[in-house]
């Protein structure tokens, strides 16, 4: 293969939200080279390729930043940082102006305001807000932008990073990338289990099918600590498109309601775990389907909702007319996604202090991968974007460069070897080959670790039974061949998400109770248990993921640094 080396100063692994913004960020700084590396290309790569109609993380008129993050914590019931949520709140005004400085259009009401949808939200005209963000970044003069090259793995020696490797999609290099700080801002984790629509049509799903894990992945591979992975999420979609509800049920003012029209959302919770959990108990019980109550909510109202899923999921869009029958005339059958590991949402992924520092040194994370801060959406991926930007500095002024150690470039070599040992002409088809391990990974997932099929209900022996078969999948990886660069983008795209299979597992076995359904529902412990009110956190260790429970960080408390 042949071999790129880049030199940088700070290395972002993915050109998504939070690594656009912190590469904004960055900017300031012009003593300082700057490497973003993203597999696809940054105009339309992440969780906002499709586009957003609402800002969803927003101080509102009258509320403060704590109003934010009690919420948050409320949502999480208790477990998550309130260091992490308060110094993002502080920061997601800020973080929504400099969209509208960079050339997002925010909804105006008639005193000129921005335009407010619930006590948390703002609308705006999203279509475009991915590649405004990919501008902010590309027009820094220090910053490098790398596209079509997949990260795989952290160059990591003595617990400190010096860079990562990964190989190009389309020119089947090898990448060598140095760094003195790396910044993670990959996605979560979407393909784990069985998708709502099989096949054809399985890219059909909340999250963004593109998002593996990667980040979560390296991290763990490099022995960084995690946290909360039990704490997964499920979103409550419409039906077949897997488009977002909130938009009906906040600018509707719409209610769930069963087969019968009976209100149902108000007996089991409005917490968001609790919104899919009555939807699934309500079809266990007989009286399904369950729908959002929008029928007769009116034209103009039905017109809003069409403009506002075309800025964001226009399948919902195309769907009502297609079926010549919008909202204002047919209720909206609703569901429950798969399960994806996303810190964006839950408090999923690194461990990391309110600096952003995960527990290796000189690598921070932001967005989606960064655990503890749920309910950040785009908002509060940009400010920990700017924080992780902001802490990466920082920790390069404090630490002069020095000599690489020796260590580093073996791992690279034999990272680089571990790819050539993929390619090479083969008798089977790897991409057919890679595609059945993965639909084994996805059904011993959905059924032995709480997937779709079994109402998102999971126990002891399931979950043995699960880490059983995934482990056994594992091995499999290194014997699957590619004969191009893209095929070689799926086995490790497989690999990825094996091993963010395994902590998943071992995360929801360590947790043994019920504190979120649908999201950790265990028919082993059906309450939860005071003893559990703590994070539970993991690191691989000699190949065995070690969980440990740490208390938890509450108001006023402010975790500045980890132990490393």
């Amino acid at each position: 293969m042949e071999r790129i080396v880049i030199d940088t100063d700070v290395l972002i692994i993915g050109g998504g939200t939070a690594g656009c913004f912190a590469a904004r960020t960055l900017g300031a700084r012009e003593d300082l080279r700057v490497t973003v590396v993203d597999k696809a290309a940054i105009e339309r790569s992440g969780c906002l390729a499709a586009g957003v109609n609402a800002i969803n993380a927003y101080i509102t008129r009258g509320r403060t930043p704590e109003f934010y993050a009690d919420y948050a914590m409320d949502d999480a019931n208790g477990i998550a940082r309130y260091d992490l949520l308060i110094s993002m709140s502080e920061r997601l005004n800020r973080c929504a102006e400099a969209l509208e400085d960079e050339g997002l259009v925010f909804l105006k009401d008639a005193e000129g305001r921005y335009a407010e949808r619930g006590t948390r939200n703002v609308k705006i005209n999203g279509e475009n807000i991915k590649p405004l963000l990919a501008r902010a970044a590309r027009r820094q003069p220090n910053v490098r932008v790398v596209e079509r090259v997949n990260v795989t793995d952290l160059l990591v020696a003595g617990n400190r990073v010096y860079g990562a490797c990964g190989f190009g999609v389309e020119d089947g290099a090898a990448y060598v990338l140095r760094a003195r700080a790396v910044i993670v801002a990959t996605g979560g984790a979407a393909g784990l289990y069985r998708p709502n629509n099989p096949g054809f049509s399985r890219h059909k799903m909340w999250y963004a099918p593109f998002n593996t894990g990667a980040g979560y992945a390296m991290g763990i591979r490099a022995g960084a600590e995690m946290t909360s992975f039990e704490m997964r999420f499920i979103a409550l979609r419409c039906k077949d498109t897997i488009a977002p509800t909130g938009t009906i049920a906040q600018g509707a003012h719409a209610k769930q309601v069963n087969a019968a029209g009976e209100v149902y959302e108000t007996a089991y919770g409005l917490r968001t775990s609790e919104r899919v959990w009555g939807t699934v108990e309500e079809n266990r019980a007989g009286r399904g389907p369950c729908y959002l109550r929008t029928r007769g909510i009116g034209a103009a109202a039905e017109e809003d909702l069409y403009r506002a899923y075309l800025n964001m999921a226009p399948a919902q869009t195309l769907k009502w007319v297609e079926a010549g029958a919008g909202p204002d005339a047919r209720d909206v059958e609703i569901e429950g996604t798969e399960p994806y590991v996303v810190g964006g949402h839950t408090a999923s992924g690194y461990w990391v202090d309110v600096h952003r520092a995960t527990t290796v040194a000189g690598l921070f994370a932001a967005g989606d991968v960064a655990g503890g801060a749920p309910q950040k959406y785009v908002t509060g991926a940009l400010a920990e974007g700017e924080i992780a930007a902001e802490s990466a500095a920082a920790f390069l002024d404090a630490h002069p460069a020095g000599a690489v150690p020796a260590a580093v470039e073996d791992q690279a070599e034999a990272i680089v070897a571990g790819y050539a040992a993929h390619l090479g002409v083969t008798t089977s088809r790897a991409p057919v080959v890679t595609e059945q391990v993965e639909e084994a990974m996805q059904k011993v997932m959905d059924e032995y670790a709480g997937g779709i099929s079994t109402g998102y209900r999971y126990n002891a022996r399931q979950l043995e039974r699960a880490d059983e078969e995934i482990r056994s999948l594992a091995p499999l990886v290194d014997r699957l061949r590619a004969r191009t660069p893209f095929e070689l983008l799926a086995i490790y795209e497989l690999r990825e998400r094996l091993t963010v299979c395994r902590v998943l597992i071992a995360h929801m076995a360590a947790r043994k109770e019920t504190r979120w359904h649908a999201f950790a529902e265990r028919t082993d412990y059906p309450e939860a248990r005071p003893e559990f009110e703590a994070y539970v956190n993991s690191r691989l260790e000699d190949g065995d993921i070690r969980i440990v429970l740490r208390d938890l960080v509450g108001k006023g408390e402010c975790l500045e640094h980890l132990d490393r």
